[in-house]
């Protein structure tokens, strides 16, 4: 594992340190955009109090913090992997490059000593039932990180993905609401039992959390109603969508990017737009929540 100069400088002293998964730079985000937006939210970070920590694994070694040729490899080599926790050993043992995930990222993060992650949405239950969900989930349930995040990605299934949660006894935690957000809309449809509504309540939250059980807090950090992509678009385009998967005999994995591009494409870029003001958004509050974290010791 290599810490950069500068997240190792900000731990020596103390400071807050902000995690963020490489999978979004490579796979969430179409290129160039997406270097674009890597460079912007760790500055947006920065702005906010924390240093900033990319975590990705490049030739066999865990990166906690990337250098700006770094983040241009992870978002210009199409050819580069996600890797989830279950995929880190091989990559690791091989020599491999790879983009890390919510689950890798998470557990990555926690090694190196991090307790803020900020991400787009968490992977989830996928429609339809059956033993399809994300790993995220598991990997939650017994890592010790909060994590700021705009709910799960609406192309999941939303109710079961928050009872998987409650199983799993994941913190969670509805910042300034009581209502779940849909990741591309500002509401999903389901509420939350708990609320905060400064960044200093969701770290004392956190720092209960490590008291009781390891374990994370998800913070979920809804778009504003006037930022979401139209209600009435992202349904009609979905319901559409999954026809089309079905049609076309897409299935596991697939489903996710399937869907996604379909979004993308159909809405003209509204969703990509949704997607990038998500990122920025829970990257500021995870800075301030890692702040007010620094400062409790």
């Amino acid at each position: 594992m290599s810490l950069s100069p500068e997240v190792a400088q900000a731990q020596s002293r103390g400071g807050a340190v902000v995690a963020l998964e490489s999978t979004l730079i490579a796979h969430g985000l179409p290129r160039p955009d997406n270097l674009d937006v890597a460079r912007e939210v760790e500055e947006i970070v920065r702005r906010y109090g924390a240093t900033p920590a990319t975590i990705a694994v490049l030739d066999g070694c865990v990166h906690i913090g990337l250098d700006d040729s770094a983040l241009q490899r992870i978002a210009g080599e199409e050819s580069i992997p996600k890797l989830g926790i279950r995929d880190l050993p091989v990559a690791l043992a091989t020599g491999g490059s790879g983009a890390t995930t919510v689950s890798s990222t998470a557990l990555l993060a926690t090694r190196a000593g991090i307790a803020v992650f900020a991400t787009g949405g968490l992977g989830g239950v996928h429609r339809g039932g059956g033993y399809d969900e994300s790993a995220d989930l598991t990997a939650l349930a017994g890592t010790p990180i909060l994590v700021v995040c705009a709910g799960v990605k609406s192309i999941l299934d939303v109710e079961a993905t928050l009872e998987r949660l409650e199983s799993l006894s994941v913190t969670v935690l509805g910042y300034r609401t009581y209502r779940f957000p849909g990741f591309y809309l500002t509401d999903s449809g389901f509420t939350l039992d708990w609320r905060v509504e400064q960044p200093a309540g969701a770290a004392a939250v956190f720092r209960a959390r490590t008291q009781v059980q390891p374990g994370a807090v998800v913070v979920a950090n809804p778009l504003p109603a006037d930022e979401q992509l139209d209600p009435g678009l992202h349904d009609r385009v979905l319901a559409d969508a999954l026809a089309a998967a079905d049609t076309d005999g897409i299935t596991g994995k697939a489903v996710t990017p399937y869907l996604l591009a379909n979004l993308h494409r159909v809405t003209g870029g509204e969703s990509l737009r949704a997607n990038v003001r998500i990122i920025q958004r829970n990257a500021e509050l995870a800075a301030q929540i890692a702040v007010a974290l620094a400062a409790a010791g």
